[in-house]
C-alpha cells in the first residue's frame, strides 16, 4: 500500500480563479513529492496480497462462483461469474459507492445488463442505435434489443424495446446485427443473428414498420426468417452477426458472416439482390489459421489520404479497406488494412504479418464487440465499442447494471503510417465542456509528482477528478547518459522505472496515492541510435477491492518525425479512455475507486523516470452530464 505521504502544496501563484470560466497558465514551478525509491516503486506493488483492504472495513463471503454467462448458447463468457482473489471475499461496498460507479456522459441504460451494439444508422434528424439488453437482470440472459436516439451522438435519449426474443428462430436472444438502407427507396433492411429453441445461429431480417417514423418505433419481423442457417461446415453456434451489405459491381449486395472452421477464423460472404434469398460465395472474404471464431466482424473502406468517412460501398483508387474481427477466444478486436478486390470478393492485408487477429487492436485495454456506421450526414465513419464490468457478477447485481459503451469515435486511416487507423472521440463531445484549466510548461523532475489544482471556487479548488477531458503534451529533456538494450515495456506498470519513464498521469487517485490509475508513456532506447516508445495504463492500484480485474494495458505506439508525445484522456466515474500520439493508440479501462471517489477523487502529473526531466502543457476541461434518459414519448 503507498505511504500516506501528504502532498506538498502548489505555489499560490499557480492558481487564479475566475467567475464561469476558469483558466491557469503560465509557467508553473515545480510542487512536487519525491520518493527516495522514485514515485511509485511503493512495497508490494507486484503483489494481489499487497491491496489488501484497510483495518476496520467490514467483509463477506460471496457465493460460490457459477458458470460463465454466454458459454452453453456458443458465445464469448459475458461477465465474470465469481471472485477472483483467492480467498473469494467481496469488498464490502457501499450503495454510495456503486452510485459513483455509473457514469455520467457515456451511454448505458438506467439498469440491468447491456452488450455490444447492433444496426446503428442515421434516420431523418436523429441517430438510432440498438444494443443487446436484458430487460429482466443485471447479468446477461434474454437478449432483447433496446433502443435510443440522439441528435448529437452524446445526449441520448432510450425508447421502447425494439426487438424481442418471441419466435422460434430468435427464441434464445436477438444478437448483433446490422442495418443496410437502401440507396434508391431509402428502405432499411435489419439483419440479425437470432439463436433458436435449440441454440442453432441464424440469421433474420426485420424492417421498421413506417420509415416516415423519425424515431423508428415499431419493427415488424420477415415472415421469411430465418433467411440463412448454418452451411455445410460450419457449426451450429459458429454462425452469426451479419455486416452493414456493401454493393459490387454486379448490382449485388454483399453481406459477411463470422465463423470458423475448428481453429480457422474466417469471414463467410453472401450475395443478395433483395435480402431475403442469398447465394453462399464458395470461397471465404479472408481466412486466418488459429484465431479461432471471428464474431462481430466488420467491413469498410478508408481513404488513403483524407479525413472524411466512406460509404460502406465505396471502392476505387485511393481507397482501403479495414476487416475487423473480435476473436471469441481472445475478447480482443483486432483489425488490419488491405486491399479488396470487389470482382473476385478478396481481401488481402497490405502487411500479412500484421493480419487480423494476429496484430493490430483498436483496444489495448477493456474494449469487445465493436461497430462502425457511416455517418451520412457529416460524411464521417463512427466507432462503437462495448465496455463490460470487471467486476463480478455478485457486485452487479446488487448495484443493478453492468455495462457501456465508450464515446462514438470517428475512425480515419493514419497517413503517416499507412496501417495504423486514427480514432478520436466526435466533436460533440466538446459541447459538454465546462470549466477550464490550462497548465503551460510543468516541470516535472525524476521521481516526482505534482498535483494538478482543479475545480471550481465553490469546491475551494479540491482537486474534483470524476468527469474530465484531459489534453497533455510532454517534452523530454535527457539529463544523464543514453542506456541502449533497456527492455521494460507495460507490463512492469508505472512502478518499473527505466531510465526514460515511465511518466504520464495519475487519474482517479487519492491523496495518499493509495488509490490511482497511471496513464503513461514509457520511452525505451532499444539501441544507441532507437528508440521505442509504448503507451500504457495501470489498473493494479486502482482500487483497493480485492475482486475486480486489476491488470496492465498497453501496446508500442509510433512516434513519427519530430512528433511530441501527446495523449488525450476522458474520465468519467468508472472508465477512462486514453487516446495516444492523436488516436493512433486507444486503451479503455474499468476502474472501481473506494477512495478517490467524489470529492476524495485527484488528479497528478508523475514522473518515474531516473535520467530525464519531463516538461508537459496541459488542457483539462471538467465535463457536464449527457443527462441520458428516457423519450417522453407522452409530450410527441
Amino acid at each position: 500500500m503507498a505511504p500516506d505521504t501528504p502532498l506538498l502544496d502548489p505555489p499560490p501563484s499557480s492558481t487564479r480563479r475566475r467567475h464561469g470560466l476558469i483558466k491557469q497558465c503560465g509557467l508553473i514551478l515545480p510542487s512536487l513529492v519525491i520518493f527516495s525509491v522514485g514515485l511509485l516503486t511503493l512495497a508490494g506493488h507486484r503483489s494481489q496480497q499487497s491491496l489488501s483492504i484497510s483495518a476496520g472495513v467490514a467483509h463477506h463471503q460471496a457465493p460460490a462462483p457459477a458458470p460463465a454467462r454466454g458459454l452453453r448458447e456458443g458465445v464469448s463468457a459475458k461477465s465474470i461469474p465469481g471472485n477472483l482473489d483467492e480467498e473469494g471475499v467481496s469488498y464490502n461496498w457501499t450503495n454510495a459507492m456503486f452510485a459513483w460507479q455509473r457514469t455520467a456522459y457515456h451511454f448505458q441504460p438506467q439498469r440491468n445488463w447491456m452488450n455490444g451494439f447492433a444496426g446503428p444508422m442515421y434516420h431523418k434528424g436523429w441517430y438510432h442505435i440498438f444494443y443487446q439488453y436484458n430487460p429482466y437482470s443485471a447479468v446477461w440472459g434474454n437478449i432483447t434489443w433496446g433502443h435510443a436516439v440522439s441528435r448529437d451522438l452524446i445526449h441520448w435519449l432510450i425508447l421502447p424495446l425494439a426487438l424481442i426474443p418471441d419466435n422460434w428462430y430468435d427464441i434464445n436472444g436477438v444478437w448483433t446485427g446490422s442495418a443496410t438502407r437502401h440507396p434508391e427507396d431509402g428502405n432499411i433492411y435489419m439483419l440479425y443473428t437470432g439463436s433458436t429453441g435449440n441454440l442453432t445461429q441464424v440469421q433474420n431480417l426485420a424492417h421498421p414498420a413506417d420509415l416516415a417514423d423519425p424515431l423508428l418505433l415499431r419493427w415488424v419481423k420477415s415472415p421469411a426468417n430465418p433467411i440463412l442457417l448454418p452451411p455445410p461446415g460450419i457449426g451450429p453456434k459458429d454462425f452469426r452477426d451479419p455486416t452493414t451489405a456493401w454493393l459490387g459491381p454486379d448490382g449485388l449486395w454483399r453481406v459477411a458472416i463470422g465463423s470458423r472452421v475448428e481453429k480457422l477464423g474466417l469471414t463467410l460472404v453472401y450475395k443478395t439482390d433483395d435480402f431475403v434469398s442469398y447465394e453462399l460465395l464458395d470461397h471465404y472474404l479472408h481466412s486466418v489459421p488459429g484465431t479461432g471464431m471471428w464474431e462481430c466482424v466488420d467491413f469498410y473502406p478508408v481513404l488513403v489520404n483524407g479525413t472524411k468517412g466512406l460509404d460502406t460501398s465505396a471502392v476505387g483508387e485511393g481507397i482501403k479497406h479495414v476487416l475487423k474481427a473480435s476473436l471469441d477466444d481472445t475478447k480482443l478486436d483486432h483489425f488490419a488494412v488491405g486491399t479488396y478486390d470487389p470482382v473476385k470478393d478478396l481481401w488481402t492485408p497490405d502487411d500479412p504479418e500484421s493480419d487480423v487477429g494476429i496484430g493490430l487492436k483498436y483496444d489495448y485495454g477493456r474494449y469487445y464487440a465493436s461497430k462502425t456506421f457511416y455517418d451520412e450526414e457529416k460524411q464521417r465513419r463512427i466507432l462503437w465499442g462495448w465496455i463490460n464490468e470487471t467486476d463480478t457478477e455478485f457486485d452487479d447485481l446488487k448495484k443493478g447494471w453492468a455495462s457501456l459503451q465508450t464515446i462514438p469515435r470517428t475512425v480515419v486511416l493514419d497517413s503517416k503510417t499507412g496501417r495504423d487507423l486514427l480514432q478520436w472521440p466526435v466533436e460533440e463531445i466538446e459541447s459538454l465542456r465546462l470549466n477550464f484549466f490550462c497548465f503551460d510548461e510543468v516541470l516535472v523532475g525524476p521521481g516526482s509528482v505534482v498535483p494538478l489544482h482543479i475545480g471550481s471556487a465553490t469546491q475551494n479548488f479540491a482537486y474534483i477528478a470524476l468527469q474530465l477531458d484531459i489534453t497533455a503534451e510532454f517534452e523530454v529533456e535527457l539529463i544523464s547518459g543514453k542506456k541502449p538494450g533497456e527492455e521494460n515495456r507495460c507490463d512492469g506498470g508505472a512502478a518499473e522505472r527505466s531510465s526514460l519513464g515511465p511518466f504520464g498521469i495519475l487519474a482517479l487517485a487519492d491523496a495518499s496515492l493509495s488509490e490511482l490509475t497511471p496513464v503513461f508513456f514509457r520511452p525505451v532506447q532499444t539501441t544507441l541510435d532507437t528508440v521505442t516508445t509504448y503507451f500504457c495504463t495501470d489498473q493494479t492500484r486502482s482500487s483497493m477491492a480485492p475482486e475486480v480485474f486489476k491488470v496492465v494495458y498497453g501496446s508500442s505506439i509510433p512516434v513519427v518525425g519530430d512528433e511530441k508525445l501527446e495523449m488525450r484522456v476522458l474520465v468519467d466515474h468508472s472508465i477512462v479512455e486514453s487516446f495516444g500520439q492523436g488516436g493512433r493508440r486507444v486503451i479503455s479501462s474499468r476502474v472501481y475507486p473506494t477512495r478517490a471517489i467524489y470529492g476524495d477523487a485527484r488528479l497528478f502529473l508523475f514522473n518515474n523516470a531516473t535520467d530525464v526531466n519531463v516538461k508537459v502543457k496541459l488542457k483539462i476541461w471538467e465535463m457536464n452530464s449527457a443527462f441520458i434518459r428516457p423519450f417522453a414519448l407522452d409530450q410527441l
